[in-house]
């Protein structure tokens, strides 16, 4: 009996506000997978939420594979809700729990649920079919009032569905009110600080949060959205918490080096010339293999030496390597550098293993005196 059951005896004991509890509403899990009669699925149903309504005010039953048990037989899938609506459920939630089904299947299924039973209905939506939050979003068109889901989708095999995207999509496109006002600006820390936690990868190309998601690339839509934002981007990404972002690339254009430019405080507007000489630089080095698109830095630098802004930390005024081999046969070098640093001469010599490790070991000594932070980098 449910007296009984030890599972639910630690929910009671947990002191938890409220509880969700998971039944199968698909005949072909009661049969063949909990191996029970199909009567005896909707008892224990019943018993369950029956006993958890004495000590919780508000009891959740998550219906598990009920849109693929609705597809099978509709009939009983809907019985399994109403014998939780009976026993005193405050929500039944609808699980697309193998993440199958698609958007059409589900405005068709919560339509007939909607004629067949009088209750307060959620959804749970994996994403095996890349549908989750869409399904999630039209379930809520559709009246759904209780949404689970997971921040950046994280969930078993292709995930469920994403808070991430699903809150933004409720609160700005439909207008529904899902947080406290002006918490959605906090989104995107949010998702960060969640895949730090879990020890994951962020996807840059996760929608409103993602760091590509209002990244700008080709020279004419750099310029487009310097001069009206919502011609080239769906909201305004502040929204979220999320920033506006410039790549350079071979595919740039002059007003994406002007923009970007500005980041480092350096005003080119009027100054095409540069411009010019800047955007020929980043094309002639691309087409060499390098790359600009992660490399804000190199970027700056070259523009601040284009511009003549560069400051010149250290001058090399001479090197010298020795390479030696030992008597066992080893090789070793030897390297002597001198470098000027604010007019003051400075020589190091460095052993290392080979002629480049050498001169590294020199130079970092060398200029390390008056620049420690180097020392911090490997």
């Amino acid at each position: 009996s449910a007296a009984e059951d030890n599972d639910l005896k630690q929910l009671i004991d947990s002191g938890a506000d409220a509880v969700c509890v998971v039944g199968k509403s698909s005949s072909l899990h009661a049969e063949k997978v909990i191996e029970t009669t199909l009567e005896n699925n909707l008892s224990m149903i019943f018993d369950s939420i029956e006993y958890l309504k004495k000590y919780f005010p508000e009891v959740i039953f998550d219906a598990e594979h009920f849109f693929d048990g609705f597809k099978e037989n509709p009939k009983y899938a809907l019985e399994t809700l109403k014998s939780a609506l009976e026993a005193g459920a405050d929500y039944l939630c609808l699980c697309d729990t193998n993440g199958g089904m698609l958007p059409d299947d589900v405005i068709e299924i919560i339509d007939k649920v909607n004629r067949g039973v009088k209750a307060t209905l959620g959804v749970h939506f994996h994403n095996d079919s890349g549908c989750a939050v869409a399904n999630t979003v039209i379930a809520v068109k559709k009246g759904i009032k209780m949404i689970q889901g997971t921040i950046n989708g994280y969930g078993e095999r292709c995930g469920n569905a994403d808070l991430c995207q699903i809150i933004p999509n409720l609160e700005i496109k439909l207008k529904k009110n899902c947080l406290k006002e002006d918490s959605l600006k906090h989104l995107t820390n949010l998702s960060r600080f969640v895949s730090e936690t879990a020890n994951q990868i962020a996807n840059p190309s996760q929608p409103f949060v993602g760091r590509n998601a209002f990244t700008h690339k080709g020279g004419m839509h750099v310029s487009g959205v310097s001069k009206l934002p919502k011609a080239f981007e769906h909201m305004d990404p502040e929204i979220v918490g999320n920033t506006r972002e410039i790549l350079i690339s071979e595919l740039s254009g002059k007003k994406s080096i002007i923009l970007k430019a500005k980041e480092f405080g350096i005003n080119l507007e009027d100054d095409l010339k540069k411009v010019s000489e800047i955007l020929n630089r980043v094309q002639n080095l691309e087409h060499k293999g390098y790359q600009f698109e992660a490399a804000d830095g190199s970027f700056e630098l070259l523009v601040k030496e284009v511009t003549g802004t560069k400051k010149k930390f250290f001058k090399l005024e001479s090197f010298r390597v020795l390479n030696e081999k030992k008597e066992d046969g080893s090789m070793m070098s030897e390297a002597t550098v001198k470098v000027l640093i604010d007019e003051n001469r400075i020589i190091e010599t460095a052993e290392g293993n080979g002629p480049v490790n050498a001169l590294d070991s020199a130079l970092r000594k060398a200029i390390e005196s008056c620049y420690p932070a180097l020392s911090r980098i490997t």
